[in-house]
């Protein structure tokens, strides 16, 4: 048996150190391929249960409006404001509503960024749009904050109507159930349905220009999480003495917020989806810290922790 000489390239490539732009790739990589394995998991699950229900005569099955958290949410106020649960829902919605509430509040709004099916659909539209090499559509930083605003204004608009309806009153016009709830496969009806279908169609008509469009602008569930996000416990949180001010980060990131700017904590309106924190390519710049108390950090060392980490100081 040979072996190759050591100056081959095929030993070459063998022996070649990996650096450290390469590490960081391969860790983007990882990353993304995890999350979106779970998003498109989640997303199978919702469809699976939204064909059981429109196939099932005796309505036995959920519809996807009681695996929605938002529905949850909604069920919550109107049965603290009234005392009554909203028509087709089950009480399990209130636990599912807590539950994810709860975990904002332990590990922030990783929701959004792992879990959401209509985020995966956004997300799915984003790889399609650069696959076909269409332009992105950037917006003004000072229009993007003034539009974020919108996901508080349907979130008052739809928390109004649910009370005083006692009925799930955004299922009627929510892109996630219109999407994912296949009643335009199996009871289509365009007179009862356009207004819906057409929302859902001009949300993802947006969302194949500006990347994530419903989460930044419109969500109700957004708005909620970004108010429940100032408590929660984990925060990724930038090193400004670690930091080079690269924004690499920026680009990264999906929902266009600035990891880059953040003081020390970044935007309540992050999604948790860490692609900032893998395309940092200094380490110990962007970190999941915590324990932290409204957006402030329980242990006081944290930037010396930062700087070790990075390797600019020693323990």
């Amino acid at each position: 048996m040979t072996t190759a000489p050591p100056n081959t390239p095929r030993a070459a490539t063998r022996g070649r150190t990996v650096t450290r732009a390469q590490r960081r790739l391969r860790d983007i990589a990882r990353v993304k391929r995890v999350r979106h394995l779970v998003q498109l998991g989640v997303a199978v699950l919702i469809l699976v249960a939204a064909v059981l229900h429109q196939t099932s005569g005796s309505g036995e099955t959920p519809s996807v409006d009681a695996l929605c958290p938002f529905g949850g949410v909604e069920t919550l106020i109107t049965w603290l404001t009234t005392g009554e649960l909203i028509s087709r829902t089950h009480p399990s919605n209130l636990i599912l509503g807590l539950a994810v509430l709860v975990a904002a509040v332990l590990v922030g709004n990783a929701f959004c960024g792992w879990i959401c099916p209509f985020g995966a659909l956004q997300d799915a539209l984003a790889w399609v749009r650069r696959r076909l090499g269409l332009p992105t559509l950037r917006v003004p930083r000072r229009a993007d904050r003034i539009l974020r605003y919108g996901r508080f204004v349907v979130l008052g608009l739809v928390v109004y109507l649910s009370v005083h309806t006692a009925r799930l009153w955004f299922a009627d016009y929510d892109p996630y159930a219109t999407a994912f709830g296949l009643g335009w496969l199996f009871e289509f009806d365009l007179a009862a349905m356009w207004p819906a279908l057409a929302i859902t169609l001009l949300v993802l008509a947006a969302s194949l220009l500006v990347e994530r469009f419903w989460c930044r602008y419109l969500c109700p569930l957004g708005a909620v999480f970004s108010l429940v996000g100032h408590l929660s416990i984990l925060r990724i949180r930038r090193a400004p003495s670690t930091c080079t001010d690269c924004a690499l980060c920026n680009r990264a990131c999906p929902v266009g917020i600035e990891p880059s700017k953040a003081q020390p904590f970044v935007s309540s309106d992050c999604i948790g989806c860490m692609d900032c924190v893998t395309a940092c390519p200094v380490k110990g710049a962007l970190t999941v810290d915590g324990p932290v108390l409204v957006g402030i950090p329980l242990h006081r060392d944290l930037e010396r922790v930062s700087r070790v980490k990075a390797g600019k100081e020693t323990t």
